[in-house]
């Protein structure tokens, strides 16, 4: 038996839902298919019912409307990542104080540039450049030729990172005269840098530096002493 292509426009036709060419082409089908006219009379009654109903009363038998969980995600959204700036504060915070502990016991970010002239004459030289117990120093070595900088390095380990120690002389006999900028720079892991610190040294000074890197001695891979300009004077691989 073929379905009855009509059978579900009853309801449309009845409520007026049609459109003018589906009403014309719905009302002729009617005069030749006695199931669809059947089906229309069962109904016929349904929009004078719908007509009574007050809008109003209906309210009552509606379900409560849902929560928006748009507002609500957005909300839990916001809480999260204030707790995780909160976290990262606290990090930071822990961070810092530690540091401050170290520079209080071994002067983190502090240099004293001295001309080797000016040098008190009671102090040895071997005893002034004398390296402390902390750490062990080692030269460091030209990345290109020999130049008018030279240093020594001493690195030792903590839970924080890595305290660096270093001792740097400018020669006196240089054709450049004028005081010139240099820094001290850390690599880590996976190409990764750090500045430890920065100086103006001229012919003729002597500096001795502490500093600190957050790479542990597990991470950390070398050591540079460049010029402003990020050009590498000096060198020092960690083993």
């Amino acid at each position: 038996m073929t379905r009855c292509e009509f059978a579900h426009d009853d309801g449309a036709y009845v409520l007026g839902a049609l459109a003018p060419a589906e009403r014309a082409a719905y009302e002729r089908h009617l005069g030749g298919c006695a199931s669809c006219r059947d089906a229309v009379a069962e109904i016929a009654v349904l929009p004078g019912l719908l007509g009574r109903l007050d809008p109003a009363g209906l309210e009552q038998f509606l379900p409560p409307p849902a929560p928006p969980r748009v507002p609500a995600l957005l909300e839990e959204a916001r809480n999260r990542r204030r707790r995780e700036r909160s976290a990262t504060r606290r990090r930071y915070a822990l961070t810092a104080l530690a540091a401050a502990a170290l520079a209080l016991v071994v002067g983190v970010g502090t240099a004293a540039v001295l001309p080797r002239q000016e040098a008190p004459p009671s102090v040895p030289e071997a005893q002034a450049t004398r390296p402390g117990p902390q750490a062990s120093m080692v030269a460091m070595r030209p990345v290109a030729s020999t130049g008018p900088v030279h240093a020594e390095i001493g690195l030792s380990g903590t839970k924080w990172g890595t305290v660096v120690t270093m001792h740097c002389g400018y020669d006196a006999r240089t054709s450049y005269g004028k005081a010139y900028p240099f820094r001290l720079v850390a690599r880590g892991p996976n190409g990764a840098s750090e500045q430890i610190g920065s100086w103006l040294a001229a012919p003729g000074d002597d500096l001795r530096f502490t500093g600190m890197t957050r790479f542990t001695d597990a991470e950390l891979v070398s050591v540079e002493l460049q010029r402003a300009d990020g050009t590498p004077l000096l060198t020092y691989l960690v083993p």
